[in-house]
């Protein structure tokens, strides 16, 4: 992968007060830890509240992360009087979400004119491991303003 040059200088900010905005990733308590050109990273702690019957968190919860984490990553280079939408994603639930923490994180395999590509994962942490749970390609749109 090349490195990403973002069109706005002052990506960080637009990226994160979209992200502050974000009432979802509120209600599951997920930060936007990491933020680069091409790549975001979103973390949240395993709560009982996010899980499904089985006690493991719900495939919601986690496309949602990763989802979010896709966007960004296309976000950080796009122009600064843009917006993102997903158009599109395809989702591998590669094992069941169970840990302590989870990790999203976000790269753009190709960004275009208007249409960005990204893959993304989604890694529990438990006990010093990571786990690969879920695995995204994604389809964002730059909507410009």
């Amino acid at each position: 992968m090349h490195e990403q040059k973002p069109i706005d200088p002052n990506y960080t900010t637009r990226v994160r007060a979209s992200f502050a905005r974000q009432e979802v990733m509120k209600t599951i308590g997920a930060s936007l830890v990491e933020l680069s050109p091409g790549t975001a990273v979103i973390e949240f702690s395993h709560d009982r509240s996010l899980t499904q019957q089985h006690g493991y968190i719900h495939a919601g919860v986690v496309t949602t992360v990763v989802d979010s984490a896709c966007g960004y990553a296309a976000y950080t280079l796009m122009p600064e009087n843009s917006e993102v939408l997903t158009i599109e994603y395809k989702v591998n639930f590669m094992a069941p979400a169970k840990g302590d923490c989870y990790r999203g994180i976000g790269k753009v395999l190709r960004s275009g004119r208007t249409i960005t590509v990204c893959s993304g994962e989604v890694i529990a942490l438990e006990d010093g491991r990571e786990k690969v749970v879920a695995s995204m390609l994604a389809t964002m749109i730059a909507l410009v303003r």
